[in-house]
């Protein structure tokens, strides 16, 4: 299976079992999102946001005064890397700081005093730290979180509704102390009347899901 096919399958899976989820949830019963702004909100604070690493990412590791030992990895589908002298260490889920520091104490029982710097390249990030769109947008996926990423954003980055999206039945789930909630969402609103009251905020783990409308 290709690795469109296999990404087309789980998407088709996920949609599955999240429309379960909304079955129950009528239009009326689901709150709205504040609309973004610039400031920090109760549920993030926008200047605290630190990119993640994430299986694929590509990462250069720089030992200074080491060239030999430097090099440019891929992140492991297990979350691990290995370099010339480290042969496991966790750096999903990590900054690129804390992998630098880890990466430095592991160093150390070869070269001494060693620094460390981790420079992301090809961004993927972890599972946790994506934005979903599945359902009725030119080019569902999953997105890398970008810091003040607001819903216009990954509009724009799938490419918009298609012909026969419902957007202003669209939902997001967000996981909420534990539990998953939805959200209305007034996708068609926004890009289609251009009404941007209707941009709200985003954060990393995010799932928008859009219907497709009953003619």
């Amino acid at each position: 299976m290709t690795r469109r096919g296999h990404l087309y399958k789980i998407t088709s899976l996920t949609a599955a079992a999240l429309m379960t989820f909304l079955a129950g949830c009528s239009s009326n019963s689901l709150s709205s999102l504040p609309t973004a702004t610039p400031q920090p909100s109760l549920t993030k604070n926008i200047n605290q946001y630190k990119y993640l690493i994430g299986p694929g990412d590509a990462l250069t590791i720089f030992v200074w005064g080491n060239p030999e030992i430097s090099g440019g990895y891929i992140v492991r589908p297990d979350g691990m890397l290995s370099t010339s002298l480290v042969d496991d260490v966790l750096a999903s889920g990590r900054t690129p700081t804390e992998l630098a520091r880890s990466l430095e104490a592991q160093l150390a029982e070869y070269v001494r005093d060693p620094i460390v710097s981790v420079i992301v390249n090809g961004f993927v990030g972890p599972y946790s730290e994506q934005v979903r769109v599945i359902g009725e947008a030119q080019q569902p996926m999953a997105i890398n979180y970008r810091e003040n990423m607001t819903l216009l954003d990954v509009m724009v980055a799938v490419g918009g509704l298609t012909d026969f999206a419902d957007g202003n039945d669209a939902r997001l789930i967000r996981v909420i102390g534990g539990q998953q909630k939805a959200f209305a969402l007034s996708l068609g609103d926004l890009l289609r009347d251009g009404d941007i009251r209707r941009n709200v905020d985003i954060l990393p783990g995010d799932i928008i899901i859009i219907p497709e409308a009953w003619f």
